[in-house]
């Protein structure tokens, strides 16, 4: 007959009787899922996001066609790094909440609040944050409304919850680093600055960029023109958003 301290539901108790050493070196082996680098500037046509398409697990690519740039509704984008389950989450939430405002006020929440509602999220997301497996560090603009007034603005977050207005740049993930400094030079001394680049020259510059940040940062996905490959850009504009498909992108990197 069993013995009856077997059947107390005590799973904790039996490990060390029955011990699975496979799971140890399953562990080991397993690393935390994460979508690598994104970055946003403004440009004369408004603010354009670019990212990469890899996610990495440690020292492994999962994939390399990974969507991190968000559009959330026709007047706000997110760009995601960090954990891509999570972060996909918080878009779809965020899409919800967004669209719902919208149907019961008769009007778009305002940029404002949207800012806030992502910083929730991410407090909401903090005990993940701590365990390691779940930080999300993402890139956001919005503007409050279409037409010749409208002014996107850029913010970036840290995993905790702050929001933070990024005056010409923002980036975020493994090579952020590499376009930040790129950024900042062209700012400084660059003619034209990015703020001044015409559409074509500001795509042209994104693909530029992920190419230069892949060459120092393992996990960042470079562009590959000649297999047409390129980065996911949308550009959030006075008309609202849109996508730049590889079709178009392939067109103005020709061109130049």
């Amino acid at each position: 007959m069993s013995d009856p301290r077997a059947m107390n539901g005590d799973f904790l108790s039996l490990l060390p009787k029955h011990p699975f050493p496979h799971l140890e070196q399953l562990g080991k082996q397993m690393s935390p899922l994460e979508a690598t680098t994104v970055f946003a500037f403004h440009c004369k046509e408004g603010v354009l996001f670019a990212g990469d398409h890899r996610a990495t697990s440690g020292n492994v690519i999962f994939s390399d066609c990974t969507e991190k740039i968000l559009e959330l509704d026709e007047l706000s984008i997110m760009a995601i790094a960090g954990s891509p389950a999570i972060a996909l989450e918080m878009a779809r939430t965020l899409r919800t909440a967004f669209e719902f405002y919208r149907r019961s006020q008769l009007q778009a929440m305002s940029l404002s609040a949207k800012v806030r509602a992502l910083s929730r999220l991410l407090r909401d997301n903090l005990p993940m944050t701590l365990q390691g497996v779940g930080a999300v560090a993402p890139l956001f603009a919005g503007q409050d409304s279409k037409g010749d007034k409208a002014a996107p603005t850029i913010y970036f977050y840290d995993p905790l919850g702050a929001n933070f207005e990024a005056a010409n740049y923002a980036a975020s993930g493994s090579g952020s680093g590499h376009i930040k400094s790129v950024l900042s030079y062209l700012e400084k001394w660059g003619h034209p600055r990015p703020a001044d680049m015409d559409l074509p020259v500001s795509v042209n510059l994104a693909n530029r960029l992920l190419i230069t940040a892949a060459e120092f940062d393992a996990a960042t996905g470079g562009v590959k023109p000649e297999t047409k490959s390129f980065a996911t850009i949308k550009l959030l504009s006075k008309s609202g958003v849109r996508s730049l498909d590889a079709n178009e992108q392939m067109k103005y990197w020709k061109a130049n």
